[in-house]
């Protein structure tokens, strides 16, 4: 079949879209747009927003894309923002390829590529901030798409695209791109309220369908029959070995352990194949390339290694070349010294045997160079922490899941299963694979009816994460005054799901007010206040009913009390009021209204308990630490207004009390990091002697006075500061090369790079909140921002 001409294309497109920018959009693409991508792009042609909601690869992106699309065409602007770095790199580079370089910008905290164009990608924490300072970037902004947009239940970072939501301009379109998740119809619903039309837009349809297996030793079983049921070989072979287990397990003397051997012979054997021998089996199977999910970083790097020792190699010689040329563009500014410490030499190796990890522990141009390899088909085999599931692209032939639980900080806990649909969505890639195949290695701790009950369910509610916090009521009250952001806290996402009918209801209590308006004036009496009068005979009527209920000495009070209402009534200027029936029913509604009204208040209150309360503690913890002065922002509130992050009011007490004020560049840099870095496990900190300890000492006894006082109000505390990072944060801005750090740490580069990036971001906001620091800050971000910590916020 030969392709379509561009014009061609674009009449088969306007013919079945009937739009004329959809059909002008959708003609660039070499395949019909899918009914749910159209149905995404006429939302935004119509002017309204649009929630999308669809399975990974499904091809959200593309509504976003058409957004980009109307923005160039309407010579407005449009904001692309994603939840990682990572993502607003990738997708950086999309929107230069469709438009040209000229015409795209880029804004990650770390990096600023041409700010002003038409098309910025940016990180989502980068567009809340742009909203807070008002920054003349928001001009002429007609666009906005929110990728990923189910972060919001993020614990940590959900917030933020709360706020972007509630207070983006009311003149922009907002495209939302969210995996999918059973509640799209509820937080449609909440888009309607806060920003005006949004058309809601689920697919459950996957382009490429995915099939379910599970790996019993070598065999590997389809998980589901045709008819939807467990696979009974599956469950047969697990009987049996669950029978094998336990008599083995079981034998506690020389008897039970006979019998174990006796039954042995009977048991099937069942051997569980090791890493390398799984890779093998796939690429028998013709199931490469394939990502192998496993939920920690170190089982990457040993599985790796595993693999190497095995022999396994899954590229040829031109695909090895192809692999060496990308590897050394990609690291060319990378000192030999640093690559030593990388590991690049066996990275190198495993990378041209088409083997690769993928995690938060790597540098992050290594972690780019394996997403690029593995697009192009020369990486075959990645095994990767769940951090690569998120929105990434790089789709697989095959998932493979290790276990189905995986530490959450504290504890081993189940996969979730939206957690599970993320994970597994990776396989099958559109235009290539006729399937995708998700592949769970069955163990002890694995059975079929867990595996079965992950992959049916279709249930993953989307909740929010919201709750002000001190920096974020320091803003809103800047932008709004303390009652009106108050209010605005009644449109979150939080609050609308702590009660849907929350925002209904503050709608009819305005319905209520703008009814009352009228109603007053038709009640308005020209002999005089018509609405005294009718309070006199509604408090007659009230005592005239309570009479019955009362005991004789009270009742004749109370009919004192009539007699005497009965006169101030007569002699009220509208009782001779021709009208003054006719005002009676008006003053009858208006009360009715105002009951309900009140009734409605009641409700409201009670159910915008959590946020609204927590910002008023807020408040009050802000008021008593002098950030705000009776409800007025003083100076050291607009420097907090100006630090972002979970430790906000913490730094801000430090600068308010000199802490910082002393300290070399060196010195800043280590007790900052205390107030980023969180170790991955227990471990005893080396800390640099002199100003620095004096600073940390401050540091934590400071800590402790607002954990105290926030316990004691009712919110909650502050995470502690850690002091894990300060050293060698302290040596690296002193100078020290990153072997020299490393050596003897159980600290990864990946995990340096972060560490240092977050303590730039940290100074950056310091340097721009207090101008009495700025020196030192400036300084500081000269002697960190070096070599590998650089290079690695570089993009390509």
């Amino acid at each position: 079949m030969n392709e379509l001409s561009p014009a061609e294309r674009y009449a088969a497109a306007k013919k079945r879209t009937k739009y004329g920018k959809v059909a002008e959009f959708s003609a660039k693409f070499p395949f019909p747009l899918d009914d749910f991508q159209v149905e995404g792009c006429k939302a935004l042609e119509d002017g309204k927003g649009v929630l999308v909601a669809a399975p990974t690869g499904a091809g959200k992106t593309i509504v976003g894309e058409f957004a980009a699309f109307l923005a160039i065409e309407q010579g407005k602007k449009c904001f692309y923002t994603a939840p990682i770095k990572a993502l607003s790199n990738q997708k950086y580079q999309d929107l230069k390829e469709m438009y040209g370089e000229n015409r795209v910008g880029l804004l990650t905290g770390d990096t600023s590529i041409n700010s002003e164009a038409p098309l910025v990608v940016m990180t989502t924490e980068v567009l809340r901030n742009m909203i807070y300072s008002k920054s003349h970037t928001l001009k002429d902004l007609g666009f906005v798409v929110m990728d990923e947009v189910h972060y919001l239940a993020d614990k940590f970072r959900g917030a933020v695209w709360e706020e972007i939501l509630i207070h983006l301009p009311e003149t922009c379109q907002v495209a939302s791109l969210s995996a999918t998740v059973s509640n799209a119809e509820e937080f449609g619903d909440w888009l309607n309220e806060v920003r005006g039309s949004t058309e809601v837009i689920v697919s459950e349809i996957r382009p490429v369908p995915l099939y379910q297996h599970v790996l019993f030793g070598n065999q590997l079983l389809d998980l589901f029959l045709a008819t939807g049921k467990i696979n009974p070989e599956i469950i047969r072979l697990e009987k049996d070995s669950y029978r094998q287990v336990k008599i083995k397990y079981g034998a506690s003397n020389k008897t039970n352990q006979r019998n174990w051997r006796e039954n042995d012979r009977d048991s099937p054997k069942i051997r569980q194949l090791d890493r390398a021998d799984v890779i093998e089996k796939l690429a028998r199977e013709g199931l490469l390339p394939a990502i192998t999910f496993i939920f920690s970083r170190n089982a990457c790097q040993a599985a790796v290694h595993q693999c190497l020792a095995a022999g396994i190699r899954l590229t040829n010689a031109e695909e090895r070349s192809q692999i060496r040329e990308i590897v050394f563009r990609a690291t060319k500014n990378i000192p030999e010294e640093d690559l030593m410490v990388l590991g690049f030499h066996e990275w190198l190796e495993a990378l041209q045997r088409g083997i690769a990890a993928h995690h938060a522990g790597l540098l992050p141009s290594f972690k780019e160079t394996v997403e690029e390899l593995f697009q192009l088909g020369l990486v075959k085999c990645v095994f990767a922490t769940e951090t690569l599931a998120l929105g990434i692209n790089m789709p697989a032939r095959t998932v493979v899941l290790e276990k189905l639980s995986k530490w959450n900080g504290e504890s081993h806990v189940s996969i979730s299963p939206g957690e599970f649909t993320q994970l597994t969505g990776r396989a099958g890639r559109r235009g290539i694979d006729i399937e995708g195949n998700a592949v769970i290695l069955w163990n002890k701790d694995v059975d079929s009816s867990s595996v079965a009950g992950l992959a049916s369910t279709r249930t993953y509610p989307l909740k929010s994460s919201f709750k002000p916090t001190y920096n974020m009521t320091i803003n809103l009250i800047s932008q709004f005054g303390a009652e009106r952001a108050r209010t605005s806290l009644e449109s979150s996402f939080a609050q609308y799901q702590a009660d849907k009918a929350v925002v209904g209801l503050a709608k009819q209590i305005k319905r209520n007010e703008s009814a009352l308006t009228g109603l007053l004036e038709e009640m308005e009496c020209h002999l005089g206040d018509f609405e005294e009068y009718w309070q006199i005979r509604a408090d007659m009527k009230e005592l005239e009913k309570s009479m019955s209920k009362q005991k004789k000495s009270k009742a004749l009070l109370l009919e004192e009390e009539i007699i005497s209402l009965r006169k101030s009534l007569r002699s009220h200027p509208s009782h001779g009021c021709a009208d003054r029936e006719l005002h009676a029913r008006f003053a009858e509604r208006v009360g009715r209204l105002r009951r309900e009204s009140k009734g409605l208040a009641d409700r409201m209150s009670n159910r915008t308990d959590v946020i609204a309360k927590r910002f008023d503690r807020v408040q009050i913890m802000l008021e008593k630490y002098g950030y705000l002065d009776q409800g007025v922002i003083t100076k050291w509130g607009l420097i907090l207004a100006k630090i972002y992050g979970e430790t906000d009011l913490l730094i801000a007490e430090m600068i308010r009390l000199g802490a910082f004020d002393e300290l070399s560049a060196s010195e800043i840099v280590s007790v900052l990091s205390a107030l980023v870095y969180e170790a991955r496990r227990d471990e005893s900190p080396k800390i640099p002697h002199g100003a620095v300890q004096n600073s940390l000492a401050e540091l934590i006894a400071r800590w402790k006075v607002i954990h105290e006082d926030e316990e004691d109000i009712g919110l909650e505390a502050m995470r502690e500061p850690d002091f894990g990072f300060c050293m060698a944060s302290y040596r690296w801005a002193s100078g020290h090369s990153l072997s020299a750090i490393l050596k003897g740490t159980e600290l990864t580069v990946g995990d340096f790079v972060r560490s240092m990036k977050q303590i730039i971001d940290l100074l950056r906001q310091i340097a721009n909140a207090s101008p009495h620091l700025e020196t030192v800050a400036r300084d500081a971000l000269d002697r960190v921002d070096r070599g590998i910590i650089s290079y690695a916020g570089a993009v390509a």
